[in-house]
């Protein structure tokens, strides 16, 4: 069964910096690109940023490029979000999932996120 566990979040003033990280279990880790999503409060859950699974290629959601930076480290089953220069409408729930493009590989299988708050 495959498990995501997110983690990093927290509450952070406009401008300010977090990194956030997804430890995956229960499927071969190195086999996948994998992704970051978020979603705020009474919107759908959108695209953020992926990587391929060598991490040599990402590829970003407009809103976020040039100031989030997706990696991921293979022996650690892992993949990171540095999030850099953050504005209030940052602010949302956060999943990562293996993606194809820039959709989720099994929409139906979530972690539980990590909350980022993001004060002006």
């Amino acid at each position: 069964q495959v498990q995501l566990v997110e983690s990093g979040g927290g509450l952070v003033q406009a401008g300010g910096s977090l990194r956030l990280s997804c430890v995956a279990s229960g499927i071969i880790f190195r086999s996948y690109a994998m992704g970051w999503f978020r979603q705020a409060p009474g919107k759908e859950r959108e695209f953020v940023a992926g990587t391929s699974w060598s991490g040599e290629s990402s590829w970003y959601a407009d809103s976020v490029k040039g100031r989030f930076t997706i990696s991921r480290d293979n022996p650690k089953n892992t993949v990171y979000l540095q999030m850099n220069s953050l504005k209030s409408e940052d602010t949302g729930a956060y999943f990562c999932h293996a993606v194809v493009g820039r959709g989720p590989l099994n929409p139906r299988n979530w972690g539980q996120g990590t909350q980022v708050t993001v004060s002006s």
